[in-house]
């Protein structure tokens, strides 16, 4: 039986991978990864020398049928992201979903577990997190404004990502639905400028207005 594992590596400090995810990158016969030059940081640090294959949100059907052929003739592959957790918001959700459609229980999907972002900044924010809700990525334009609404109205914590390019936009949206709620800014996670400013949406936006260097690096966002 073919084995897919679904391996999670570190989101910026490249010590923050197991011994586990390690072994099992040196012993699969190939591993899948959106990008290559940003897999073979990784590969390089710890000595793995390994073929490497795209999987991306832009790979055609080509590359997928490449996958199925690998699994039909009994490769073991690893799947990984350019960080975290492959399938939390990422493009291997919907390749596992093709890989179990197509073959069934033929092929073993095995995950191996380390990183996420939304773990990690949940772990440190200091809000709730006994029960929470994760958003993922926000919608750029439609549906954004209900989701705006969603959280202004949650009885649970709420965490999204977001790009260091709306996140002003992202807190100016906060002050118009819920601007009383507090809310915890994670950039940056586990690097050197890693930080977690926790406040009002107001407050939030006035720091990073005030100090536009801390509007770089992508941000978990979570809303009390």
């Amino acid at each position: 039986m073919s084995k897919l594992f679904i391996v999670a590596t570190p989101i910026g400090n490249l010590k923050d991978i197991s011994l586990r995810a390690l072994r099992v990158l040196k012993e699969v016969d190939l591993i899948l990864c959106e990008d290559t030059r940003e897999t073979k940081k990784l590969l390089d640090k710890y000595g793995i020398k390994k073929e490497l294959l795209s999987y991306h949100s832009h790979s055609k059907l080509s590359k997928v049928e490449k996958i199925f052929e690998l699994l039909g003739e009994g490769k073991n592959l690893a799947l990984v992201s350019d960080a975290g957790t492959p399938g939390i918001s990422d493009p291997g959700t919907v390749l596992v979903s093709k890989i179990k459609e197509k073959f069934g229980e033929n092929v073993q999907v095995i995950p191996i577990p380390g990183a996420t972002a939304l773990i990690t900044a949940l772990s440190a924010s200091g809000l709730a997190t006994h029960e929470f809700t994760f958003l993922g990525f926000l919608p750029h334009k439609k549906g954004r404004e209900t989701l705006f609404k969603e959280i202004a109205g949650a009885k649970r914590t709420m965490v999204f990502y977001e790009s260091p390019h709306r996140i002003l936009k992202t807190l100016e949206s906060l002050i118009k639905f819920c601007p009383n709620k507090k809310v915890c800014l994670a950039r940056e996670l586990t690097k050197i400028y890693e930080e977690f400013k926790t406040g009002s949406p107001a407050e939030l936006l006035e720091y990073l207005k005030q100090n536009p260097e801390k509007q770089r690096g992508e941000f978990v966002v979570i809303v009390k």
